[in-house]
Protein backbone atom coordinates (compact mmCIF):
# COMPACT_ATOMS: atom_id res chain seq x y z
CA UNK A 1 0.00 0.00 0.00
CA UNK A 2 1.37 3.43 -0.99
CA UNK A 3 1.69 5.84 1.92
CA UNK A 4 -0.45 8.97 1.82
CA UNK A 5 1.96 11.88 1.11
CA UNK A 6 -0.46 14.20 2.94
CA UNK A 7 -0.51 12.03 6.03
CA UNK A 8 -0.35 14.19 9.13
CA UNK A 9 -1.65 17.29 7.35
CA UNK A 10 -5.33 16.42 7.64
CA UNK A 11 -6.81 17.83 10.82
CA UNK A 12 -3.82 19.99 11.73
CA UNK A 13 -5.43 23.26 10.65
CA UNK A 14 -8.79 24.89 10.03
CA UNK A 15 -9.65 25.96 6.53
CA UNK A 16 -9.89 24.13 3.22
CA UNK A 17 -7.85 21.38 1.58
CA UNK A 18 -8.27 20.71 -2.15
CA UNK A 19 -6.99 17.52 -3.77
CA UNK A 20 -9.51 17.20 -6.60
CA UNK A 21 -7.77 18.05 -9.90
CA UNK A 22 -10.61 20.30 -11.09
CA UNK A 23 -10.66 22.27 -7.85
CA UNK A 24 -6.88 22.62 -7.87
CA UNK A 25 -6.55 23.61 -11.52
CA UNK A 26 -6.95 27.42 -11.13
CA UNK A 27 -4.14 27.48 -8.57
CA UNK A 28 -1.67 25.65 -10.81
CA UNK A 29 -1.47 28.07 -13.72
CA UNK A 30 -0.71 31.79 -13.92
CA UNK A 31 -3.38 34.12 -15.28
CA UNK A 32 -1.60 34.51 -18.63
CA UNK A 33 -1.33 30.74 -19.05
CA UNK A 34 2.45 30.81 -19.47
CA UNK A 35 3.39 28.61 -16.50
CA UNK A 36 1.69 25.44 -15.31
CA UNK A 37 2.73 23.35 -12.35
CA UNK A 38 1.70 20.43 -10.21
CA UNK A 39 0.89 19.95 -6.53
CA UNK A 40 -0.33 17.28 -4.16
CA UNK A 41 -2.87 19.69 -2.70
CA UNK A 42 -3.98 23.30 -2.37
CA UNK A 43 -4.26 24.43 1.24
CA UNK A 44 -6.30 27.46 2.36
CA UNK A 45 -5.77 28.07 6.09
CA UNK A 46 -8.07 30.35 8.10
CA UNK A 47 -5.47 32.33 10.07
CA UNK A 48 -1.78 32.77 10.80
CA UNK A 49 -1.77 30.01 13.42
CA UNK A 50 -3.10 27.59 10.82
CA UNK A 51 -0.46 28.73 8.31
CA UNK A 52 2.15 28.00 10.98
CA UNK A 53 0.69 24.53 11.56
CA UNK A 54 0.87 23.77 7.84
CA UNK A 55 4.47 24.98 7.71
CA UNK A 56 5.47 22.83 10.66
CA UNK A 57 4.06 19.83 8.82
CA UNK A 58 5.85 20.86 5.60
CA UNK A 59 9.11 21.34 7.43
CA UNK A 60 8.90 17.94 9.15
CA UNK A 61 8.07 16.16 5.89
CA UNK A 62 10.40 18.23 3.66
CA UNK A 63 7.44 19.21 1.47
CA UNK A 64 7.83 22.16 -0.89
CA UNK A 65 5.39 25.06 -0.36
CA UNK A 66 4.35 27.63 -2.97
CA UNK A 67 2.65 30.61 -1.29
CA UNK A 68 -0.05 32.22 -3.39
CA UNK A 69 -2.11 35.41 -3.13
CA UNK A 70 -4.31 36.55 -6.00
CA UNK A 71 -2.11 34.74 -8.56
CA UNK A 72 -2.00 37.85 -10.76
CA UNK A 73 1.79 38.04 -11.09
CA UNK A 74 3.56 38.36 -14.43
CA UNK A 75 6.75 36.40 -13.64
CA UNK A 76 5.43 32.98 -12.60
CA UNK A 77 6.37 33.45 -8.96
CA UNK A 78 3.14 32.05 -7.51
CA UNK A 79 2.88 28.87 -9.58
CA UNK A 80 4.43 25.57 -8.39
CA UNK A 81 7.03 23.78 -10.48
CA UNK A 82 6.02 21.17 -13.03
CA UNK A 83 6.21 17.72 -11.46
CA UNK A 84 6.20 19.18 -7.95
CA UNK A 85 5.21 16.91 -5.05
CA UNK A 86 4.59 19.94 -2.86
CA UNK A 87 1.56 22.02 -1.91
CA UNK A 88 0.18 25.43 -2.85
CA UNK A 89 -0.60 27.51 0.23
CA UNK A 90 -3.30 30.03 -0.69
CA UNK A 91 -3.80 33.02 1.62
CA UNK A 92 -7.29 33.76 0.25
CA UNK A 93 -9.09 33.09 3.56
CA UNK A 94 -6.86 35.47 5.53
CA UNK A 95 -8.92 38.43 4.38
CA UNK A 96 -9.75 40.57 7.41
CA UNK A 97 -9.08 44.25 7.95
CA UNK A 98 -7.87 43.93 11.54
CA UNK A 99 -7.78 47.62 12.43
CA UNK A 100 -7.59 51.15 11.04
CA UNK A 101 -5.82 53.88 13.01
CA UNK A 102 -6.52 57.28 11.40
CA UNK A 103 -4.48 59.14 14.02
CA UNK A 104 -1.38 57.02 13.36
CA UNK A 105 -2.20 56.98 9.64
CA UNK A 106 -1.93 53.21 9.52
CA UNK A 107 -4.03 50.09 9.10
CA UNK A 108 -3.43 46.42 9.86
CA UNK A 109 -4.69 43.96 7.26
CA UNK A 110 -4.33 40.28 6.53
CA UNK A 111 -2.40 39.08 3.52
CA UNK A 112 -5.41 37.75 1.62
CA UNK A 113 -7.18 41.12 1.51
CA UNK A 114 -7.73 42.22 -2.08
CA UNK A 115 -6.02 45.53 -2.81
CA UNK A 116 -9.31 47.25 -3.72
CA UNK A 117 -10.70 46.13 -0.35
CA UNK A 118 -7.77 47.77 1.42
CA UNK A 119 -8.24 50.98 -0.57
CA UNK A 120 -11.95 51.05 0.31
CA UNK A 121 -11.29 50.53 4.03
CA UNK A 122 -8.85 53.44 4.00
CA UNK A 123 -11.37 55.58 2.14
CA UNK A 124 -14.03 54.85 4.76
CA UNK A 125 -11.67 56.29 7.36
CA UNK A 126 -11.13 59.40 5.20
CA UNK A 127 -7.62 58.26 4.37
CA UNK A 128 -5.74 57.18 1.27
CA UNK A 129 -3.87 53.94 0.69
CA UNK A 130 -2.06 54.95 -2.50
CA UNK A 131 -0.95 51.62 -3.99
CA UNK A 132 -2.86 51.27 -7.26
CA UNK A 133 -2.48 48.60 -9.94
CA UNK A 134 -4.46 47.47 -12.96
CA UNK A 135 -5.12 44.17 -11.10
CA UNK A 136 -6.29 45.85 -7.87
CA UNK A 137 -9.67 44.11 -8.03
CA UNK A 138 -8.05 40.68 -7.71
CA UNK A 139 -4.45 41.00 -6.47
CA UNK A 140 -3.88 40.68 -2.72
CA UNK A 141 -1.83 42.77 -0.34
CA UNK A 142 0.33 39.79 0.64
CA UNK A 143 1.27 39.25 -2.99
CA UNK A 144 1.81 42.98 -3.49
CA UNK A 145 4.30 42.98 -0.62
CA UNK A 146 5.94 39.69 -1.59
CA UNK A 147 6.66 41.14 -5.04
CA UNK A 148 7.28 44.73 -3.82
CA UNK A 149 4.65 45.94 -6.28
CA UNK A 150 4.91 49.37 -7.87
CA UNK A 151 1.94 50.76 -9.74
CA UNK A 152 0.88 54.25 -10.71
CA UNK A 153 1.63 56.11 -7.46
CA UNK A 154 5.32 55.30 -6.96
CA UNK A 155 6.44 58.76 -8.06
CA UNK A 156 4.75 60.32 -5.00
CA UNK A 157 4.34 57.48 -2.51
CA UNK A 158 6.93 54.80 -3.32
CA UNK A 159 6.71 51.05 -3.91
CA UNK A 160 4.90 48.58 -1.65
CA UNK A 161 8.01 48.45 0.54
CA UNK A 162 7.71 52.16 1.34
CA UNK A 163 4.03 51.69 2.20
CA UNK A 164 4.67 48.97 4.78
CA UNK A 165 5.48 49.67 8.43
CA UNK A 166 5.42 46.15 9.85
CA UNK A 167 4.73 42.51 9.07
CA UNK A 168 3.47 39.27 10.53
CA UNK A 169 5.36 36.37 8.93
CA UNK A 170 5.27 32.60 9.26
CA UNK A 171 8.74 31.15 8.87
CA UNK A 172 9.80 28.08 6.93
CA UNK A 173 9.87 26.10 10.18
CA UNK A 174 6.40 27.16 11.27
CA UNK A 175 7.12 29.93 13.75
CA UNK A 176 5.24 33.25 13.75
CA UNK A 177 7.21 36.48 13.78
CA UNK A 178 4.97 39.28 15.04
CA UNK A 179 6.44 42.46 13.62
CA UNK A 180 3.11 44.31 13.38
CA UNK A 181 4.40 47.60 14.71
CA UNK A 182 3.02 50.85 13.33
CA UNK A 183 6.25 52.78 13.83
CA UNK A 184 7.97 55.16 11.45
CA UNK A 185 11.16 54.85 13.49
CA UNK A 186 12.50 51.58 14.91
CA UNK A 187 16.29 51.43 14.96
CA UNK A 188 16.72 48.20 16.93
CA UNK A 189 18.68 45.97 14.57
CA UNK A 190 18.30 44.35 11.18
CA UNK A 191 15.18 45.26 9.20
CA UNK A 192 13.49 41.88 8.97
CA UNK A 193 10.55 43.53 7.26
CA UNK A 194 12.74 44.47 4.33
CA UNK A 195 13.98 40.89 3.96
CA UNK A 196 10.49 39.52 3.43
CA UNK A 197 9.10 42.35 1.29
CA UNK A 198 10.15 41.55 -2.27
CA UNK A 199 11.30 37.99 -1.46
CA UNK A 200 8.47 36.41 -3.52
CA UNK A 201 7.64 33.82 -0.86
CA UNK A 202 11.10 32.26 -0.93
CA UNK A 203 11.98 33.15 2.68
CA UNK A 204 8.68 32.97 4.57
CA UNK A 205 4.97 33.68 4.26
CA UNK A 206 3.56 37.15 4.91
CA UNK A 207 0.25 36.72 6.77
CA UNK A 208 -0.51 40.32 7.78
CA UNK A 209 0.91 43.81 7.46
CA UNK A 210 0.73 47.29 8.94
CA UNK A 211 0.32 49.72 6.05
CA UNK A 212 0.85 53.46 5.79
CA UNK A 213 -2.11 55.71 5.17
CA UNK A 214 -2.13 59.29 3.95
CA UNK A 215 -4.56 62.21 4.14
CA UNK A 216 -7.00 61.92 1.28
CA UNK A 217 -6.44 64.61 -1.38
CA UNK A 218 -9.36 66.92 -1.99
CA UNK A 219 -8.57 67.07 -5.69
CA UNK A 220 -7.07 64.99 -8.49
CA UNK A 221 -6.40 66.91 -11.68
CA UNK A 222 -5.25 65.14 -14.83
CA UNK A 223 -4.01 66.11 -18.26
CA UNK A 224 -3.24 64.16 -21.42
CA UNK A 225 -0.72 65.47 -23.93
CA UNK A 226 0.90 64.52 -27.22
CA UNK A 227 4.57 65.15 -27.94
CA UNK A 228 7.32 64.22 -30.35
CA UNK A 229 9.74 62.16 -28.26
CA UNK A 230 10.62 60.87 -24.79
CA UNK A 231 13.24 63.62 -24.62
CA UNK A 232 10.45 66.19 -24.66
CA UNK A 233 8.58 64.16 -22.04
CA UNK A 234 11.62 64.31 -19.78
CA UNK A 235 11.76 68.08 -20.17
CA UNK A 236 8.07 68.35 -19.27
CA UNK A 237 8.57 66.16 -16.21
CA UNK A 238 11.37 68.41 -14.98
CA UNK A 239 9.19 71.50 -15.41
CA UNK A 240 6.25 69.87 -13.61
CA UNK A 241 8.38 68.82 -10.66
CA UNK A 242 9.68 72.36 -10.31
CA UNK A 243 6.14 73.81 -10.37
CA UNK A 244 4.18 71.20 -8.39
CA UNK A 245 6.71 69.49 -6.08
CA UNK A 246 5.29 66.38 -4.45
CA UNK A 247 1.85 67.30 -5.76
CA UNK A 248 2.85 65.42 -8.93
CA UNK A 249 1.45 61.95 -8.29
CA UNK A 250 1.54 60.43 -11.77
CA UNK A 251 3.56 60.79 -14.96
CA UNK A 252 2.97 58.05 -17.51
CA UNK A 253 4.52 57.68 -20.96
CA UNK A 254 2.88 55.82 -23.89
CA UNK A 255 3.86 55.37 -27.52
CA UNK A 256 1.35 55.81 -30.34
CA UNK A 257 1.49 52.04 -30.92
CA UNK A 258 0.10 51.52 -27.41
CA UNK A 259 -2.90 53.72 -28.05
CA UNK A 260 -3.51 52.16 -31.46
CA UNK A 261 -3.80 48.80 -29.71
CA UNK A 262 -6.16 50.22 -27.09
CA UNK A 263 -8.43 51.79 -29.72
CA UNK A 264 -8.44 48.57 -31.72
CA UNK A 265 -9.38 46.30 -28.83
CA UNK A 266 -11.26 48.64 -26.47
CA UNK A 267 -14.06 50.13 -28.63
CA UNK A 268 -15.02 52.79 -26.07
CA UNK A 269 -11.50 54.26 -25.88
CA UNK A 270 -11.07 57.85 -27.05
CA UNK A 271 -7.83 59.84 -27.24
CA UNK A 272 -8.48 63.24 -25.60
CA UNK A 273 -6.15 65.42 -27.68
CA UNK A 274 -7.11 66.65 -31.15
CA UNK A 275 -3.57 66.56 -32.56
CA UNK A 276 -1.80 63.24 -32.23
CA UNK A 277 1.89 62.46 -32.32
CA UNK A 278 4.38 59.64 -31.78
CA UNK A 279 4.24 59.81 -27.98
CA UNK A 280 1.76 60.69 -25.25
CA UNK A 281 1.96 61.50 -21.55
CA UNK A 282 -0.63 61.27 -18.80
CA UNK A 283 -0.08 63.57 -15.82
CA UNK A 284 -1.88 63.72 -12.50
CA UNK A 285 -1.50 66.37 -9.81
CA UNK A 286 -3.23 66.09 -6.44
CA UNK A 287 -3.68 68.60 -3.64
CA UNK A 288 -4.65 68.15 0.01
CA UNK A 289 -6.24 71.59 0.36
CA UNK A 290 -7.48 73.21 -2.81
CA UNK A 291 -8.80 72.03 -6.15
CA UNK A 292 -8.13 75.48 -7.60
CA UNK A 293 -4.50 75.29 -6.51
CA UNK A 294 -4.01 71.90 -8.16
CA UNK A 295 -5.69 73.08 -11.35
CA UNK A 296 -3.61 76.24 -11.52
CA UNK A 297 -0.33 74.42 -10.88
CA UNK A 298 -1.01 71.84 -13.58
CA UNK A 299 -2.25 74.31 -16.16
CA UNK A 300 0.57 76.80 -15.56
CA UNK A 301 3.24 74.10 -15.87
CA UNK A 302 1.81 72.56 -19.04
CA UNK A 303 1.15 75.88 -20.71
CA UNK A 304 4.78 76.81 -20.08
CA UNK A 305 5.83 73.45 -21.56
CA UNK A 306 3.60 74.05 -24.60
CA UNK A 307 5.00 77.52 -25.16
CA UNK A 308 8.52 76.12 -24.87
CA UNK A 309 7.74 73.73 -27.74
CA UNK A 310 7.76 70.52 -25.72
CA UNK A 311 4.11 69.62 -26.35
CA UNK A 312 2.14 69.16 -29.57
CA UNK A 313 -1.28 69.29 -27.91
CA UNK A 314 -2.75 69.02 -24.42
CA UNK A 315 -6.17 68.28 -22.93
CA UNK A 316 -7.21 68.85 -19.31
CA UNK A 317 -9.73 66.65 -17.53
CA UNK A 318 -12.78 68.66 -16.54
CA UNK A 319 -14.17 66.11 -14.08
CA UNK A 320 -13.20 63.08 -12.00
CA UNK A 321 -14.97 60.89 -14.55
CA UNK A 322 -12.79 62.31 -17.31
CA UNK A 323 -9.70 61.77 -15.17
CA UNK A 324 -10.70 58.11 -14.89
CA UNK A 325 -11.15 57.95 -18.66
CA UNK A 326 -7.62 59.29 -19.12
CA UNK A 327 -6.26 56.64 -16.79
CA UNK A 328 -8.29 53.92 -18.51
CA UNK A 329 -6.30 54.56 -21.70
CA UNK A 330 -3.10 53.83 -19.83
CA UNK A 331 -4.42 50.91 -17.78
CA UNK A 332 -5.99 49.14 -20.77
CA UNK A 333 -2.70 48.84 -22.65
CA UNK A 334 -1.86 45.46 -21.13
CA UNK A 335 -5.34 44.10 -21.84
CA UNK A 336 -5.15 45.32 -25.43
CA UNK A 337 -1.73 43.70 -25.85
CA UNK A 338 -3.07 40.39 -24.61
CA UNK A 339 -6.01 40.61 -27.00
CA UNK A 340 -3.62 41.29 -29.88
CA UNK A 341 -1.60 38.13 -29.27
CA UNK A 342 1.80 37.08 -28.00
CA UNK A 343 4.15 39.69 -26.57
CA UNK A 344 7.73 39.62 -25.33
CA UNK A 345 7.70 41.76 -22.19
CA UNK A 346 10.43 43.69 -20.39
CA UNK A 347 9.71 45.35 -17.04
CA UNK A 348 12.82 47.46 -16.62
CA UNK A 349 14.06 50.44 -14.62
CA UNK A 350 16.78 52.88 -15.59
CA UNK A 351 17.97 56.15 -14.02
CA UNK A 352 15.57 58.92 -14.97
CA UNK A 353 18.35 60.88 -16.63
CA UNK A 354 18.97 57.93 -18.98
CA UNK A 355 15.41 56.97 -19.85
CA UNK A 356 14.97 58.88 -23.12
CA UNK A 357 18.38 57.85 -24.40
CA UNK A 358 17.69 54.23 -23.42
CA UNK A 359 14.43 54.24 -25.42
CA UNK A 360 16.30 55.56 -28.47
CA UNK A 361 19.13 53.03 -28.20
CA UNK A 362 16.99 49.99 -27.36
CA UNK A 363 14.46 50.79 -30.08
CA UNK A 364 17.20 51.18 -32.68
CA UNK A 365 18.91 47.95 -31.59
CA UNK A 366 15.72 45.88 -31.74
CA UNK A 367 14.62 47.27 -35.11
CA UNK A 368 18.11 46.77 -36.55
CA UNK A 369 17.86 43.06 -35.69
CA UNK A 370 14.14 42.62 -36.44
CA UNK A 371 12.92 45.44 -38.72
CA UNK A 372 9.24 44.45 -38.62
CA UNK A 373 8.95 44.18 -34.83
CA UNK A 374 6.34 46.44 -33.22
CA UNK A 375 7.56 48.24 -30.12
CA UNK A 376 4.92 48.69 -27.41
CA UNK A 377 6.60 51.07 -24.96
CA UNK A 378 4.84 52.54 -21.95
CA UNK A 379 5.27 52.93 -18.24
CA UNK A 380 5.82 54.98 -15.15
CA UNK A 381 8.30 57.45 -16.59
CA UNK A 382 8.26 59.55 -13.45
CA UNK A 383 10.06 56.84 -11.48
CA UNK A 384 12.15 55.40 -14.34
CA UNK A 385 10.08 52.22 -14.83
CA UNK A 386 9.32 51.24 -18.42
CA UNK A 387 7.46 48.32 -19.95
CA UNK A 388 9.55 47.87 -23.08
CA UNK A 389 7.42 45.27 -24.84
CA UNK A 390 7.71 43.83 -28.32
CA UNK A 391 4.87 42.47 -30.43
CA UNK A 392 5.26 40.42 -33.62
CA UNK A 393 4.96 41.89 -37.08
CA UNK A 394 1.45 41.72 -38.49
CA UNK A 395 0.85 38.20 -39.76
CA UNK A 396 4.01 36.76 -38.21
CA UNK A 397 3.81 33.21 -36.91
CA UNK A 398 3.59 33.37 -33.07
CA UNK A 399 5.98 30.45 -32.59
CA UNK A 400 8.56 32.04 -34.86
CA UNK A 401 8.20 35.30 -32.95
CA UNK A 402 8.60 33.69 -29.52
CA UNK A 403 11.71 31.85 -30.73
CA UNK A 404 13.38 35.28 -30.77
CA UNK A 405 12.71 35.88 -27.08
CA UNK A 406 16.15 35.06 -25.68
CA UNK A 407 17.86 37.17 -28.32
CA UNK A 408 15.54 40.12 -27.74
CA UNK A 409 15.91 39.82 -23.97
CA UNK A 410 19.67 39.95 -24.33
CA UNK A 411 19.52 43.05 -26.56
CA UNK A 412 17.24 44.96 -24.20
CA UNK A 413 18.71 43.82 -20.89
CA UNK A 414 22.33 44.38 -21.90
CA UNK A 415 21.42 48.01 -22.60
CA UNK A 416 19.56 48.19 -19.28
CA UNK A 417 22.65 46.94 -17.46
CA UNK A 418 24.84 49.43 -19.32
CA UNK A 419 22.78 52.28 -17.87
CA UNK A 420 23.01 50.93 -14.31
CA UNK A 421 19.39 49.77 -14.49
CA UNK A 422 17.36 46.76 -13.36
CA UNK A 423 15.85 43.98 -15.48
CA UNK A 424 12.86 43.75 -13.12
CA UNK A 425 11.36 46.96 -11.79
CA UNK A 426 8.05 45.87 -10.27
CA UNK A 427 7.07 42.39 -11.48
CA UNK A 428 9.70 40.40 -9.58
CA UNK A 429 12.07 37.70 -10.84
CA UNK A 430 9.90 34.63 -10.30
CA UNK A 431 10.69 32.06 -12.97
CA UNK A 432 10.76 34.53 -15.84
CA UNK A 433 13.90 36.46 -14.87
CA UNK A 434 15.60 34.05 -12.47
CA UNK A 435 18.32 32.92 -14.89
CA UNK A 436 18.97 36.40 -16.24
CA UNK A 437 19.32 37.85 -12.75
CA UNK A 438 22.27 35.53 -12.15
CA UNK A 439 23.90 36.95 -15.30
CA UNK A 440 23.51 40.59 -14.33
CA UNK A 441 24.11 40.44 -10.58
CA UNK A 442 27.61 40.22 -9.16
CA UNK A 443 28.94 37.06 -7.51
CA UNK A 444 29.05 38.88 -4.19
CA UNK A 445 25.38 39.88 -4.47
CA UNK A 446 24.29 36.38 -5.44
CA UNK A 447 26.32 34.86 -2.59
CA UNK A 448 24.71 37.20 -0.07
CA UNK A 449 21.25 36.25 -1.34
CA UNK A 450 22.19 32.58 -1.07
CA UNK A 451 23.32 33.07 2.52
CA UNK A 452 20.02 34.71 3.45
CA UNK A 453 18.07 31.91 1.77
CA UNK A 454 19.99 29.24 3.68
CA UNK A 455 19.57 31.03 6.98
CA UNK A 456 15.79 31.51 6.70
CA UNK A 457 14.88 28.40 4.71
CA UNK A 458 17.40 25.77 5.80
CA UNK A 459 15.64 22.82 4.11
CA UNK A 460 14.82 24.70 0.93
CA UNK A 461 11.05 24.20 0.93
CA UNK A 462 9.93 27.80 0.35
CA UNK A 463 8.77 28.43 -3.23
CA UNK A 464 11.52 26.42 -4.94
CA UNK A 465 12.50 27.32 -8.47
CA UNK A 466 11.93 31.04 -8.01
CA UNK A 467 14.30 34.04 -7.68
CA UNK A 468 17.51 31.99 -7.21
CA UNK A 469 18.91 29.48 -9.69
CA UNK A 470 19.35 25.91 -8.35
CA UNK A 471 23.08 26.56 -7.91
CA UNK A 472 22.17 29.39 -5.55
CA UNK A 473 19.37 27.60 -3.73
CA UNK A 474 19.64 25.09 -0.95
CA UNK A 475 20.20 21.50 -1.93
CA UNK A 476 17.77 18.76 -1.03
CA UNK A 477 14.46 19.68 -2.63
Amino acid sequence: MTADPLSGLHGTFSGRLFTDPEEMAPFLVDWRGLWRGDALAVVQPDNAADVAAVMRWASSTNTAVTPQGGNTGLSGGSVPEAGSRGIVLSLARLNRIRSVDPVNNSMTVEAGCVLAQVQAAADEADRLFPLSLAAEGSCTIGGNLAANAGGTGVLRYGNARELCLGLEVVTATGEIWDGLRGLRKDNTGYSLRDLFVGSEGTLGIITAAVLKLYPRPVSRMAAFASLVSPHEALAVLTMLQAKTGDGLTGFELMSDVCLELVREHIPTARIPVETGSSWYILIEVSDLVSEDRATAALQDALMAAYEAGHLVDVAFASSLAQTRDFWALRENISEAQSAAGKTIKHDIAVPLSEIARFIDQASAAVVARYPDARLVIFGHMGDGNLHFNISPALGEDPAQFLARQNDLNRIVHDLVAATGGSISAEHGLGVLRMDEAARYKSKVEMALMQSIKRALDPTGIMNPGKVLQPDFQNTGW
